[in-house]
C-alpha cells in the first residue's frame, strides 16, 4: 500500500480527537481488508472501538465472522460508524458508551456482551489515554491517576469479569506499545502504563493457561489515529513517524492482522507473547 508520509498539515484538535477532521484520513481497512472466516461464530468485546486501532480491529473481526461489542467513552458518531462497518460485513454489532475507569462499567460491558451474543470469545483491551508533558512537575496527580485507571486498571477489571464467562480457546489481547520498552519521556505516564500492560499480559497468560485461555499483547509503533493530533504538540504531529525506519506512521489497518492472528484459535500455542508492529523499530 502507498500510505501517506509526513509532513502532515497542521490540525490541532481537542481530546479525544475526531477521525473526520484528520488529514490524511486514517485507513481502517474499509476498502482493503478481506476476511476468510477465521473467527466464524465468535463474539468479541473491543474497547476504544469507535476509532483508530479499535475500529480497524472491529472491522477485521466482523469480516472474519465475529460479532462485536463496540465499547467507547462518548464519541457517539464515531462509534456508530464502526457499528455500520460491522453490520455491513453481515455481523451483529452493539455500541456501549461509558468510562472504563469505572469497575462497575467494566463488569456491565462484559455482562452485556455475553447476554447480547450468548458467548464471549475475544476481549481486546485497546482503549487508552495519553497526554504529553515536558516536565514531571507539569503532570497533575489527577492526570497520572486518570492515565493509570484508563490504561491498566480497566484491563484488570475487564479481564477479571471476562474470564469466568469466556469460551475455552478464547483470547485476551491487550494493546501495549513500543513505549513499553522504549519510553518517550514526554509520555511518561502513558509509557509507564504500557510497560505495566506488557508485564500484566505475560503474568496473566501463565495464570490462566490451564483454563485454555490465551493472553497476548500487540505493541504498535507510531499509528495515525485521533489520539495523535489531540494529544501531541503541533510540530510532533506534522512530522509524526518521520524518524522511523519506514519514514511514516502506520495506518490502523496495518495493525488489524496481528489482532486477528492472536484471536484465531489456530494460534493455540501463542500466549504470553508481544507482537511488535513497529515498522522496523527494534524492541529489546
Amino acid at each position: 500500500m502507498n500510505y501517506p508520509k509526513p509532513p502532515f498539515p497542521k490540525q490541532p484538535q481537542s481530546v479525544p480527537g475526531s477521525t473526520e477532521k484528520m488529514d490524511p484520513r486514517p485507513d481502517h481497512g474499509e476498502q482493503s481488508y478481506v476476511g476468510s472466516g477465521r473467527l466464524d461464530g465468535m463474539a468479541a468485546l473491543v474497547t476504544g472501538a469507535d476509532s483508530g486501532i479499535g475500529r480497524a480491529v472491529a472491522l477485521a473481526y466482523a469480516r472474519e465472522g465475529a460479532d462485536v461489542m463496540i465499547s467507547y467513552l462518548e464519541e457517539h458518531d464515531e462509534a456508530e460508524e464502526t457499528r455500520r462497518l460491522v453490520e455491513e460485513a453481515g455481523r451483529r454489532a452493539y455500541v456501549m458508551p461509558g468510562d472504563i475507569q469505572d469497575a462497575d462499567h467494566c463488569r456491565a460491558l462484559v455482562r452485556d456482551t455475553h447476554e447480547a451474543f450468548g458467548r464471549l470469545d475475544i476481549l481486546v483491551n485497546n482503549a487508552a489515554h495519553q497526554m504529553h508533558f515536558d516536565e514531571i512537575e507539569d503532570i497533575s496527580d489527577e492526570e497520572w491517576e486518570t492515565t493509570f485507571r484508563t490504561n491498566i486498571h480497566s484491563m484488570f477489571y475487564l479481564c477479571k469479569a471476562a474470564l469466568p464467562v469466556m469460551e475455552k480457546n478464547g483470547a485476551i489481547i491487550n494493546t501495549a506499545s513500543i513505549n513499553s520498552d522504549k519510553p518517550n519521556p514526554g509520555l511518561l505516564a502513558y509509557a509507564a502504563t504500557k510497560g505495566a500492560i506488557q508485564n500484566f499480559t505475560t503474568g496473566l497468560a501463565q495464570m490462566v493457561a490451564e483454563r485454555g485461555i490465551r493472553v497476548n499483547c500487540v505493541a504498535p509503533g507510531p499509528v495515525w489515529t485521533p489520539l495523535i493530533p489531540s494529544t501531541l504538540p503541533e510540530d510532533s504531529v506534522a512530522h509524526f513517524g518521520e524518524d522511523k525506519p519506514m519514514g511514516r506512521p502506520a495506518q490502523p489497518a496495518e495493525l488489524a492482522s496481528a489482532y486477528v492472528m492472536l484471536a484465531d484459535p489456530r494460534s493455540s500455542y501463542t500466549s504470553g507473547a508481544t507482537v511488535a508492529v513497529t515498522g522496523g523499530m527494534p524492541m529489546i
